[in-house]
């Protein structure tokens, strides 16, 4: 939001903030300031110049010379290859050594062969809009040789505010002043309009009863989709002569960024961004006598003010006259009742729409407009008169003209806004100090908060909700909130205080996060936050509004977003690298289903096993490295690591694992990076990455002692003559189940291949630990165990004794 700082000290008079402490106070109310520009700093070296005589250049078709007096006494020549210059016209000019925005100087050249000894200024040129299509052109009153600034008002600074969503209330200079002005001690104060006076001021037209039909002069406003337009106000202007905008009105929507178009549509635009309200005027005698506010026919179409036609469906809210729709409700008016030169006479609108039907109308048209962004969000239904009231007198004080004698007022009965019950017990268990009912009233009131005792209970308040806020403060929390941001979040104590904690567990899907990122960053791996977009490629679910054609559907993976990191890594030389990522996948269903979402952990590691050190380069991760960081993750999540089956398209199949489920199901996998799934250089290590899906994980068991042993164990080592293709972890499994409840613990420690040994087969040497809980175990117990390992595994397996 573009807030122009002359335009609030004329809310807040006696306001005395610099735009930085103004900024500085903001952010502490929960709005930052991303920018404060100097408007005027710029602008300080540009002149008002008459073009005395514009003719062709003689080596360019589509160049100008033009004779430009800058009020020096001096005609200087200027090359221009704008089409609208033209003799006598008035425009900014920038002289030889004078300094644009930009940082760019003006300095004498030729110009296909004609000396230049100038510039005459576009509003791009100027930093005060986006329009290029030829130079700003001034009123012809101007005063030749003066100071743009002071012509147009612009010795101003823009404040650009940081609005949250949930804050439109802030989206206005009124809202803005509101906040500073509870801050500073100040109630900020609507201004005359230049030329209001007696019989030309909005304040002369009667409202009129409030019924689903009304009437304005020979207008008939009809409300048919009541839900979505709960009112509607309309006034008649007769008589108005559409021109330019005076620079009073024009120069501060030039400050936050506005291009001014006429002195009627600037009116209007101008109460938006004071008061939040956006408005409309109609060509009255376009619009015909009858108003209709409804739902559109199923492909009914319009062509909108930019020009562009629409095909409208049957959710969408229109503005229409007796016959066809003449604008689309809370986004942009009609091309076919747009205000020209030759209007005469205006309707002006002013509404109230529900926000989620304007919400959703914008997206399905793909077209944002400040007036549906206000809409979306929620403007003040309290605010309506007042804002239709003070565009007509803007209106008739620059374009003139009689405004009608009743305003319509279409619409049925909105329901109150019941007040708020604040419980001052509550607002001290929430905040941990406080607050007795005088310091509520006084840092809520200048809010608009309306705020009463209870007769029966003096610790418990009423609080009426101001309309500028009816969208976001529905509950007691809401205005604990706002107690909390007046008094300021840094003069609330810091020192720690009795609390009272929840007899409520965590969510154990938020607990085996909490446990997993605790393990992650002890093995000194960082966490990554990636968005959930990415290219069809690695997404099945389609995003109705892509970011970028790039990134259109939801990710059903976070590996491949991890890997995008670790090239940028790589870009920037780093070789070394640890990171992971707990966030969520989705899993299309198909087309009209909801996708799945489930929560995957995503890790990945390359480089040195160890920081660099001056003593030698550490040696790099390996495949054990990785089967290692599987048994570590597997263990805790209580999954089982088994031989690769399926792979995602990252995962290299010749050097892969899987981590399985109790009923045989995939989790996840580990593996190392293929080659073809991520742009590394030459001097890069190998990667490896683990995903898996941590939504089905099974509630981990209690804790529970157990003593230590009291007695010896006793271990035997087997040497076993094992075939190449079989997996060592069915040997160790067939150990487990045949040696009996004796056996503690067993494990390979070491595998022989070479002399001695028949080709087709290796040596794996794996080593039993026995024990008994309650005696010395004899070696008698112990051999009948490894008889039956050994009798075991030569039936199953055919695995014999290396002699």
């Amino acid at each position: 939001m573009n807030i122009s700082y002359a335009w609030i000290r004329s809310l807040l008079p006696s306001l005395e903030a610099t735009p930085q402490e103004i900024a500085d106070t903001l952010a502490m109310q929960g709005a930052p300031v991303d920018e404060i520009v100097d408007i005027a700093g710029p602008l300080r070296d540009i002149r008002i110049a008459r073009v005395v005589e514009a003719s062709r250049h003689p080596n360019a078709d589509r160049l100008n010379l033009c004779k430009v007096d800058a009020g020096d006494g001096q005609i200087l020549q200027v090359v221009c290859g704008a089409p609208n210059v033209k003799s006598g016209g008035v425009y900014p000019f920038a002289a030889v050594g004078a300094h644009l925005p930009g940082d760019l100087v003006i300095r004498k050249s030729k110009i296909r062969g004609e000396e230049s000894q100038g510039m005459l200024c576009s509003a791009r040129e100027l930093g005060l809009g986006k329009e290029h299509d030829g130079i700003m052109e001034l009123p012809a009153d101007s005063p030749i040789g003066g100071s743009l600034i002071d012509v147009l008002h612009l010795d101003d600074a823009r404040i650009v505010v940081d609005v949250t969503p949930n804050r439109p209330d802030l989206l206005s200079h009124i809202g803005i002043a509101r906040e500073l002005g509870a801050s500073y001690g100040i109630e900020p104060r609507l201004p005359p309009m230049h030329g209001e006076a007696g019989g030309r001021t909005g304040d002369t037209a009667k409202l009129g009863a409030r019924a689903p039909t009304a009437r304005a002069g020979d207008i008939t406003v009809d409300i048919v989709a009541t839900d979505l337009c709960p009112r509607y106000l309309g006034l008649i202007i007769r008589g108005v002569r559409v021109a330019p905008s005076p620079a009073w009105l024009s120069g501060p929507l030039r400050a936050i960024g506005l291009r001014p178009i006429s002195n009627v549509v600037d009116a209007t635009n101008f109460v938006l961004h004071e008061l939040g309200q956006p408005l409309h005027a109609f060509d009255a005698k376009k619009a015909g006598t009858r108003i209709v506010v409804r739902r559109a026919a199923d492909g009914e179409r319009i062509t909108t003010l930019d020009g562009i036609d629409r095909k409208l469906t049957a959710d969408m809210l229109v503005i229409a006259d007796a016959n066809r729709p003449i604008a689309i409700a809370g986004v942009m008016g009609g091309a076919e009742t747009e205000v020209d030169d030759d209007t005469t006479d205006i309707l002006l609108e002013c509404a109230l729409f529900q926000p989620a039907s304007v919400r959703a109308t914008r997206r399905a048209l793909g077209l944002s407009t400040d007036a549906s962004y206000r809409f979306e969000r929620g403007v003040d239904p309290d605010m309506m008169e007042t804002a239709l009231r003070r565009t007509a007198a803007l209106i008739v004080a620059c374009a003139g003209g009689v405004i009608d004698e009743v305003i319509a007022n279409a619409g049925g009965d909105v329901p109150p806004r019941p007040p708020i019950t604040l419980r001052l017990d509550r607002v001290e268990r929430l905040l941990g100090v406080p607050f007795d009912r005088a310091a509520v009233t006084s840092l809520l009131s200048p809010l608009g908060y309306d705020v009463a005792g209870d007769a029966a209970d003096a610790e418990v308040l009423s609080v009426r909700v101001p309309g500028h806020r009816t969208y976001d403060v529905t509950r007691e929390v809401d205005l604990i909130e706002d107690i909390a941001r007046r008094h300021g979040y840094d003069n609330f104590p810091d020192d720690l205080r009795a609390f009272r904690p929840t007899a409520v567990p965590d969510d154990a899907g938020a607990q085996l996060e909490d446990r997993l990122r605790t393990k992650l960053v002890g093995l000194r791996m960082l966490e990554s936050r990636t968005l959930a977009f990415a290219p069809e490629s690695q997404g099945d679910v389609p995003l109705m509004l892509p970011l970028s054609s790039a990134e259109g559907f939801l990710r059903n993976a976070i590996t491949p977003s991890l890997l995008r990191r670790v090239e940028s890594n790589y870009a920037r030389g780093q070789r070394h690298i640890r990171m992971f990522e707990i966030g969520t996948a989705f899993i299309s269903q198909g087309a009209g289903v909801a996708p799945t979402e489930e929560r995957h952990l995503s890790a990945l590691f390359t480089g040195g096993r160890a920081s660099p050190h001056w003593t030698g380069d550490p040696p790099a991760f390996d495949l054990w490295d990785l089967r290692g960081f599987l048994d570590v993750i597997a263990g805790d999540l209580g999954l089982r690591v088994q031989q690769a089956t399926t792979l995602p398209a990252w995962a290299d199949p010749a050097a892969a694992w899987s981590l399985t489920r109790e009923d045989g199901s995939i989790a996840g996998t580990g593996a190392r990076v293929a080659a073809a799934a991520i742009d590394a250089p030459a001097w890069a290590d190998t990667v490896f990455a683990v995903e898996v899906d941590i939504t089905q994980t099974p509630a981990r068991p209690a804790v529970q002692f157990r003593p230590l042993p009291a007695f010896p164990a006793v271990e035997r080592d087997l040497a076993l003559l094992v075939r190449h293709d079989m997996d060592a972890a069915l040997v160790l499994a067939t150990v487990q189940q045949s040696a009996g409840p004796l056996l503690e613990t067993v494990f390979p420690f070491d595998v022989y291949r070479g002399k001695g040994v028949d080709e087709a087969m290796r040596s794996l040497a794996v080593r039993l630990r026995f024990r008994a809980t309650d005696r010395t175990l004899t070696d008698e117990e112990v051999d009948r165990a490894v008889a039956r390992v050994l009798n075991r595994l030569k039936e199953d397996h055919g695995i014999e004794r290396r002699g």
